[in-house]
């Protein structure tokens, strides 16, 4: 601490988890804390000069004068990389308002004993109720009905009160899971709600579920009409869906997307669309953000439901996170074990 009775936090927020909610949330948390606030431009360039943090790198110079003198960093996505580390020796605790510190150099702040927490879970509601909502916008085609009538005052969109262009209902209808995390049980308690006959595939969950839990990613793939990914994104579920995998789903299936686009093969399920394979994708996360504009999912129309990486975005999800931080920075001054620590 500065003076033995105060201690300097820098709230480098953004405008989805804003400084102010930081502050609050810090100052709620943390009887004597002196906040600086600092609003990081959006969007913040997302490859910049430094490799080993590439993520708003380029917000460098901005975060070292910021953090003059402080002790505490609460951000949601400001570089913490080797340089801005090497330029603030008083900095002792990093904590990041998201589900991974990607913006942090781990390595780094380890060298440096610089601890680094995170925020598990803010977003996971938010995740599986816009997964939900995805999945009912493709199945029952609402964008397409809606575009042409809200944009154009056409009422061409009741061509789909026909039986063979009505989409699909979910009570009674198999939805496989990939993935049964935070995002993924919440999501099959809604769809068990619904109904529907959830299938779940996760070889790193045991105990009990809701759905029927199936032996192989195979067997889901060949039982579901619709599948949802629910998985993390590692070495080993890299393209985890791929062309073999789209073509053992039965003709006509649906596809969400609401976890990391890299888990699906963009290719594959292009090709599976165009040639009806499938019926309909909805995606959230894609392979290259943002979505290139030569992307062949732009030219796939009616078929696809798309959304730019919205899941997560909900005020309540801010305001968990700027929570859960704040909890961090009241344990570390109180001098109790953190919580979601990394280094």
């Amino acid at each position: 601490m500065t003076d033995g009775n105060s201690v300097r936090v820098v709230a480098a927020g953004d405008h989805f988890v804003l400084p102010s909610l930081i502050t609050r949330a810090v100052e709620r948390e943390v009887e004597r804390a002196e906040v600086t606030e600092l609003e990081l431009g959006w969007p913040l360039e997302p490859f910049g000069p430094v490799a080993e943090v590439q993520e708003a790198s380029d917000a460098e110079d901005e975060m070292i004068e910021a953090l003059a003198g402080a002790e505490v960093l609460v951000t949601q996505m400001g570089p913490v990389t080797e340089r801005v580390l090497a330029a603030c020796p008083d900095l002792r605790l990093v904590v990041v308002c998201r589900g991974g510190p990607v913006n942090v150099n781990l390595d780094a702040a380890k060298n440096r004993d610089v601890r680094v927490c995170f925020a598990p879970g803010r977003n996971a509601a938010a995740t599986a109720e816009f997964t939900v909502g995805l999945m009912l916008s493709a199945l029952r085609r609402i964008p397409q009905a809606h575009d042409p009538l809200a944009r154009q005052g056409s009422w061409e969109g009741a061509t789909y009160y026909t039986y063979e262009q009505s989409g699909l209902e979910l009570e009674d209808l198999p939805v496989g899971l990939v993935g049964y995390g935070a995002v993924g049980s919440r999501v099959a308690r809604v769809l068990c709600a619904f109904g529907a006959r959830v299938l779940v595939y996760d070889p790193y969950v045991h105990g009990e579920i809701h759905g029927l839990r199936v032996a192989s990613l195979d067997e889901l793939l060949r039982g579901s009409q619709v599948i949802t990914l629910h998985a993390r994104l590692t070495p080993e579920t890299r393209g985890l869906i791929g062309a073999r995998e789209l073509g053992l789903l039965p003709p006509g299936a649906v596809v969400v997307n609401v976890a990391r686009g890299p888990l699906l093969n963009e290719g594959a399920l292009c090709d599976a669309l165009e040639s009806g394979q499938l019926s309909a994708a909805a995606l959230d996360t894609y392979e290259r953000e943002p979505l290139p504009a030569e992307s062949r999912l732009l030219g796939l129309g009616d078929r696809v439901v798309l959304t730019p990486h919205l899941g997560g975005a909900s005020r309540a999800v801010a305001e968990k996170a700027a929570r859960i931080a704040a909890e961090e920075v009241g344990r570390w001054v109180r001098g109790e074990p953190l919580a979601h620590c990394l280094t």
